[in-house]
Formats: structure tokens, sequence, C-alpha cells
């Protein structure tokens, strides 16, 4: 009886050690584009990943535009000291920073230039790899903005290009547009998918600041009246043959504000005039005047301000810790974030992860 106790015990501690090990696998990716004293103010031991924003093309180069720039990457590095297991990654882009990828991207001799470019500055830093933030191939991104066809298929000789010239040791990711048309229209999945770590789904900003009507900017789930979510873009992609261990999906540490909202449905679906954004850190002030909702279908908050007829759509820690549960029960890479200058450094939307990812 007494071994049977023991052996009790011990396969209970080794399933739970299991348990651990595996939310510990999970990625916490990290972009970051907030000032470089700030930085200090994070721990490195609550990510995976962090990701510095944004370099930008010079002809077919990657291209640091400011001595800030530089010091940011050095300091992200420096980060490894407090976390060896941390990841240094540059990026390329971001919402209005790939004008020429279209371009750039559409020789053999383009793509060849830039990935020797990102071998040059990841020798530099000794940083571990890249991410691709092209808003978008293929489909109208940034106005303005040039898009053709061919940049599907020019997309995946990038990656693999970039995959031939770092190697196999280097960390390749890419940000994605979590709405449907970029799903369907702008990467072939299959074959990217061959030569990156993770995709990165801007599973955020689903209603965006171009949107007349109000909705969640982040959902969880679809609801009736919005199909942009998470698990509509989740399930697509695999559905599409994309392994779940490679999908890491987005949560916003911002809100999106719309006014001259009617009072109605206190706010949600209604129309309006897109305002403007803050980050998880203005809250508490930004907040003020506004009642809180939940939206039980889409497991996603929202506010309004009768007052001032004005509507916010945001993550919470609610929310979070419901995304981070839905990525351990979907076998999911992992959950990324826009951006680590939104958190607060204590008690934040990065400690609701890590205390969701190990059980607590």
């Amino acid at each position: 009886m007494r071994s049977r106790f023991l052996f009790l015990i011990i396969f209970s501690l080794a399933t739970f050690t299991a348990f651990q090990a595996s939310a510990q696998k999970k990625a916490v990716i990290a972009y970051y584009s907030g000032r470089l004293e700030a930085l200090d103010s994070y721990s490195a031991k609550e990510i995976t990943h962090i990701i510095y924003c944004f370099g930008h093309l010079q002809g077919n180069k990657l291209h640091l535009s400011r001595q800030r720039d530089t010091l940011l990457i050095q300091k992200m590095v420096a980060m490894k000291n407090e976390n060896k297991e941390l990841k240094v990654l540059l990026s390329l882009g971001g919402w209005g920073g790939c004008a020429t990828c279209s371009d750039a991207f559409s020789t053999a001799a383009g793509r060849a230039e830039f990935a020797r470019s990102v071998k040059e500055l990841t020798d530099y830093f000794k940083s571990d790899g890249i991410d691709l933030d092209w808003e978008y191939p293929s489909i109208e991104g940034y106005p303005g903005h040039k898009f053709v066809p061919e940049d599907k298929q020019n997309f995946t000789d990038l990656v693999k290009e970039l995959r031939k010239v770092l190697g196999k040791k280097k960390t390749i990711t890419f940000a994605a547009g979590g709405f449907q048309k970029f799903l369907e229209e702008s990467v072939d999945w299959k074959n990217v998918m061959k030569y990156v770590n993770y995709v990165n789904l801007m599973t955020y900003d689903l209603v965006n600041g171009y949107s007349t009507v109000t909705g969640h900017h982040t959902a969880l789930y679809s609801t009736p009246s919005l199909k942009e979510s998470t698990d509509n873009c989740v399930t697509y992609l695999i559905n599409a043959g994309v392994d779940p261990a490679k999908l890491i999906i987005g949560a916003a540490f911002y809100s999106r504000v719309w006014e001259n909202v009617a009072d109605t449905n206190n706010g949600l679906y209604q129309s309006g005039k897109f305002k403007g954004s803050f980050g998880f850190d203005q809250f508490p002030e930004k907040l003020k005047g506004y009642s809180l909702y939940w939206d039980d279908v889409a497991k996603a908050p929202y506010a309004y301000n009768a007052a001032e007829k004005l509507f916010a759509t945001f993550d919470d820690k609610r929310s979070i810790e419901a995304k981070t549960n839905y990525v351990l029960e979907k076998k999911l890479g992992g959950i990324m974030f826009w951006h680590l200058g939104h958190d607060t450094p204590k008690d934040g939307l990065v400690d609701t992860i890590n205390k969701a990812l190990k059980g607590n």
C-alpha cells in the first residue's frame, strides 16, 4: 500500500513537471518599439523572444536609420545576461514601413542582397534572426504602397533565400494579417511554413482604423456580427495544413477608440469614427468615465462612455488569460503582442500570460 502511495506521488509530480516543461516551451514573443531607457523596466525572464521594430529597406538591404536603433538592439542582446535562452530578432517593415518591398523582392538578385544584409547585421549584433513584417504581399496594405499578385510567390522565395543564407540555427518569423483576405491571398502557406520557425498572427486590428462601425478589434472567438477573430484565423490555418506548433496568436496591449457612437448595445457594432488608441499602461487614467463590459461569446472586453459617446475595444487580463489558455488547449506555438512598451512593468499583461502558462 505504501509503495503504491509513493508511486502515485511520484507519478503526480512527474506529470506536473511535464506540464510545466510543456508550458515553458511556449513562445512568448514581445515586439518592442518603445524608448531605449524604458526597456530596463521589463524582465527578460518573462519572454522567449524580443523583436526590434523596425528596420527598413535601403535599396535591397535591411537598414537601420538611427543611432538609437543600434543602441536599442545592443540593449536587447544584453538582456541575454538575464535570460540566456532569449532570442533577439531584427525586423523589417511594419505598418507603412514596406513601401518598396514589392519591387525589392521581385527579383532573385534583390532577395539575395536582402538576405546577405540580414546576415551581416545579425552577425554584427550577435542577434538570432529576422521577423518579416510586410503589410501586405499581394493585397492592399498601407495606402499607396505597391502590391501585385506576384508578391505571393516572391514572398515564398524570400523566406527560402533567407533560410539558405542564415542557416538552420537562426530564427525566421513573419507577421501575418489575421483577417480572411490575407489568409486566403497573401501567403502560400504550404511552402512558406517549411522555412520559418513561427508565423506571428496579428489577430488584432481586426476592426481597424478605417472602419466606420465599432467591434472587437482583437476577439478570441467570432460572433454572429463579426467573423474575424483569433479562432477564425487559427482554424483556417490548421485546416490549410499548417503545423499548430508554428502558430503564434497575437494579443493587443492597447485599445482602439471610436467617437460619435450611439448609446445602443453599449456602443458595440454601432456607427462611429475612429479616434485613436492608448496603451494598457494608460487604461486606469484613459478609461475613466467608461463602463466596462464583457462579451462572453467573443471572450473580449469593451467599454463605452455614454457621456462622451466613446467606444473602446482592447485586451485586458481576463482576455489575455483566455487567449493563453487557448494556446495550451490548441497546442499552438505561443502568444505574441504589440507591444511590450504598453505593458506595466509589474502585475501587467506579460505577468498574466506567464501565470496562465504555469496554470496559476
